[in-house]
């Protein structure tokens, strides 16, 4: 596996700071960020530098029961290839469920859900990550996620369906250090346990990102300082083995250049503490193997409908309100939901900045309300399009600025057509003369 050094996660907001910082090696980009055709003179200048960029996708739902989407590989295959990077990640997860498979509607997740580590979830994702091989012109690797509830009647610990999962389709594994700590406080699962029964030498990086704890859930935010049993765990992991590559992750509430800078260097120490104690080992490592288990010819309709059923049950209790699935954890299951619900209000408030403006104080509740009972059925472009059509369709007019309403319909119409609304003169005049018909 190619060497990659020491790297932080580019984003917009903290380009100059990447640039700008020494000891980068490279970075990693949100690949549904990216335009082929308009990167960021930032990222431009860094591969110009002989700075390695990798692509980042978080919308393929590698671990969902459909099969991979052809327009979303050949999208992440083109940003790997305009970047000249040397691999591509996604993550084990799914992302949306229900659709033509469940004969129900598709719902979005807007965020990283966890597979069920059972032998049929395992069958499907080793089948969608050999679609994905042959479909990208580069190694793929696939990165563990962080969990707040776990699924009932699990086969496997996690790394066991790692192992596995690598063994039988040759991926390459992205380990987040932080997400196994995620899951040790939350699942209860053993970090230093799941790190010797990877293939370690699969490894193609490891992510290192912070979070924060409250009532007793880790919540993995990417928007605090990296804690030490987080670093504690990468110096176990370089300890076994010494990572191509690590890199920090964040993605909200960026400090100043140089505690980005501290940061990094924080990961370079604890690196460097697992490489000592690796060395004064012997330089060997203690790498248990579970059993191999033959490669299976892929997962058959029957075994991706029971598995599309069940996501689809859980992803609705998290987004629309139905019932609990049996055997998970209701409290947990509502930390989520609430989680799942504040992330949508974050992101639309971000790609539609407009809303909180126009709505003030009431965006942040008005949207955690159409959140409890209307899933995503698209991006979050979408999604703020459906959240504005709610508003305007069910909020009482009673003691309602109109001209708030106003403001949100002439949003809505700016933005739900195929192509903009004209500006032209008479086109505007036309709007305006509707404008005051309908007010009459």
């Amino acid at each position: 596996m190619r060497r990659l050094g020491t790297g932080i996660g580019w984003r917009p907001e903290i380009a100059d700071a990447v640039e700008e910082m020494p000891g980068i090696d490279w970075v990693e980009a949100v690949s549904e960020n990216l335009c082929p055709g308009h990167l960021p003179d930032s990222l431009l200048r860094l591969r110009e530098r002989g700075v390695t960029v990798v692509p980042h996708g978080v919308s393929l739902g590698l671990g969902g029961a459909d099969r991979p989407d052809a327009g979303r590989l050949a999208a992440l295959a083109e940003r790997a290839e305009v970047l000249g990077s040397p691999l591509v990640t996604e993550h084990i997860a799914f992302v949306r469920a229900g659709g033509a498979l469940t004969a129900s509607p598709l719902m979005g997740a807007g965020h990283l859900l966890p597979v069920p580590r059972t032998r049929d979830a395992l069958d499907v994702l080793c089948e969608n990550v050999r679609i994905a091989q042959d479909a990208l012109p580069v190694p793929l690797a696939v990165e563990n996620i962080a969990a707040l509830v776990s699924w009932p009647d699990e086969e496997l610990t996690e790394g066991q369906f790692l192992y596995e999962l690598a063994d039988r389709t040759g991926v390459r594994l992205l380990i987040d250090v932080a997400n196994l700590h995620t899951n040790h406080v939350n699942l209860g699962e053993d970090p230093a346990r799941a790190l010797g029964e990877l293939p370690l030498e699969a490894i193609a990086y490891v992510h290192v990102a912070g979070g924060f704890e409250r009532d007793g859930v880790w919540h993995d935010s990417h928007a605090h300082p990296v804690p030490r049993p987080v670093l504690d765990i990468l110096t176990d992991l370089a300890s076994r083995v010494a990572p191509p590559g690590v890199l920090l992750e964040r993605d909200e509430n960026f400090p100043e250049g140089d505690e980005l800078h501290g940061e990094v260097e924080a990961i370079r120490v604890a690196v460097d503490k697992g490489r000592a104690a690796r060395t004064a080992a012997g330089g060997l490592g203690t790498t248990p193997r579970v059993s191999r288990t033959p490669a299976a010819a892929g997962a058959d309709d029957a075994v991706r409908q029971r598995l599309g059923l069940a996501q689809a049950a859980l992803l609705s209790a998290l987004v629309a309100g139905t019932p609990v699935p049996e055997g998970f954890d209701r409290v947990r299951l509502g930390v989520q939901a609430r989680a799942l619900a504040g992330k949508r209000a974050d992101v639309v408030g971000k790609v539609a900045p407009e809303l909180p403006v126009i709505l003030g104080a009431r965006y942040r509740p008005a949207f955690l309300a159409y959140a409890q009972g209307c899933p995503m059925t698209g991006g979050y472009r979408r999604d703020a399009l459906d959240f504005v059509a709610h508003v305007l369709r069910t909020a009482p007019t009673e003691g309602e600025n109109p001209g708030v309403r106003r403001e949100l319909r002439e949003w809505w119409l700016e933005r739900s057509g195929p192509v903009p609304r004209s500006t032209r003169p008479g086109a505007r005049l036309a709007r305006a003369t509707r404008r005051v018909l309908l007010r009459r």
